[in-house]
């Protein structure tokens, strides 16, 4: 992505944050991290995630994700002993995401994929996620992201992020990419 596009997501994001009534600081704005997960289709894949802390017991972020946007499918698998992969929760703060996770898939699933890409979406159990609903991931657990039709912001909680370690169903994927 250029910078260009990464600063034009970043004020789109941050208005979709205003709409919600969430506050950010100034360093959170200019620090959020916006990636197409090197497939150059912002469009349809991507997110923006203001991230408020990341240590060695926790992590606490915002997702943000524009209409009919998607978090490809992907797991948090075990780094350490010490680290057995990352457990977390999310909570839908605005609009409506639809998380898909392993189990007895869903009749009528509300995600589209753009064509092409539907080997790397395996999972298909849909929880429909809207304002105050929330759901807590096992670690290793494989899933996936997309919003609904106004945008999503997803508030998540869990256990120490790694992202570096994340596995994704789509070998192509790059989780840390270049600005241009």
């Amino acid at each position: 992505m250029t910078l260009k596009e990464v600063r034009r997501a970043r004020k789109k994001a941050y208005r979709f944050l205003q709409k919600a009534k969430i506050v950010i600081t100034q360093e959170e704005k200019e620090s959020m991290e916006v990636s197409d997960f090197g497939l150059n289709d912002f469009e349809h894949f991507g997110f923006e995630i203001v991230v408020y802390e990341n240590n060695d017991r926790y992590c606490a972020k915002e997702l943000i994700l524009f209409p009919g946007q998607t978090c490809p499918e992907h797991r948090h698998p075990k780094v350490s002993e010490k680290n057995i992969g990352k457990q977390e929760t999310f909570r839908c703060r605005w609009g409506e995401v639809y998380l898909y996770v392993k189990g007895d898939p869903s009749p009528r699933p509300k995600a589209v994929l753009p064509e092409g890409h539907e080997k790397y979406f395996t999972a298909w159990r849909e929880i429909i996620l809207r304002p105050s609903d929330q759901y807590t991931l096992p670690p290793d657990s494989l899933h996936w992201l997309q919003a609904g039709d106004k945008g999503a912001i997803v508030s998540e909680f869990s256990s120490t992020s790694t992202d570096e370690n994340d596995i994704f169903t789509n070998p192509g994927i790059q989780r840390s990419q270049k600005i241009e």
